[in-house]
């Protein structure tokens, strides 16, 4: 389902730039940065700079342009688990901005041909310059992801593909810790201290 952020009856400023939108679409700050990339990019580094505050969303300062073809593939990890309810893509207008996105859950990390098959879902996207389209997400689908692969595969015609803006909405847990604990046993030990005969022995133990 697509659904407008903007609210009929209220200052469309009020409603652009309200704070709670902006805590919604906070879970950029959530992704593990050192996981991040961004496939087909035509400068190292440059994917990362369109997971930005919702105040910036429309700032066509910062983007991300393909490099040979059409094509943009992210994959990154979160820093615990998220339920994801929503995307909203900003691409670069005149044909360059996506036209069809698809969408995989802890799959990441992905190369094109892993794009090739059935994803958890897929949006055919609008030209929205304004981040005023919200693309909802199958959210039970999307419960407990750990990871994301956001593929784009198509524009409206253009050479290269343009994003300005990606804004994710839902929900974060921390990350449950395991219950492992591991011990490191003396891995060279002095032949005083065992009297077994041999030269050397290796001890390993996990707990």
């Amino acid at each position: 389902a697509v659904v407008s952020t903007q609210s009929t009856g209220k200052d469309e400023a009020h409603n652009h730039d309200d704070p709670e939108r902006g805590r919604e679409f906070s879970l950029y700050t959530r992704i593990d940065m050192n996981t991040l990339t961004c496939l087909n990019e035509s400068e190292e580094g440059q994917g990362s700079v369109v997971f930005k505050p919702w105040e910036e969303r429309r700032d066509k300062t910062k983007f991300v342009d393909s490099d040979t073809d059409e094509e943009l593939m992210f994959n990154f990890s979160f820093t615990g688990s998220v339920k994801l309810k929503g995307i909203i893509v900003v691409g670069g207008g005149d044909d360059t901005s996506p036209s069809h996105l698809k969408v995989f859950k802890n799959s990441a990390p992905m190369t094109f041909d892993d794009g090739r098959r059935c994803a958890d879902q897929e949006f055919d996207l609008q030209d929205d310059k304004d981040a005023v389209l919200e693309y909802q997400t199958r959210v039970a689908k999307f419960n407990n992801c750990e990871s994301l692969s956001l593929y784009f595969d198509k524009n409206f015609g253009a050479d290269e593909t343009r994003i300005c803006y990606i804004g994710l909405r839902g929900e974060f847990s921390e990350a449950q810790k395991r219950g492992v604990v591991i011990c490191n046993y003396e891995s060279a030990p002095q032949l005083k201290d065992h009297k077994t005969g041999t030269k050397d022995q290796n001890f390993h133990g996990v707990s």
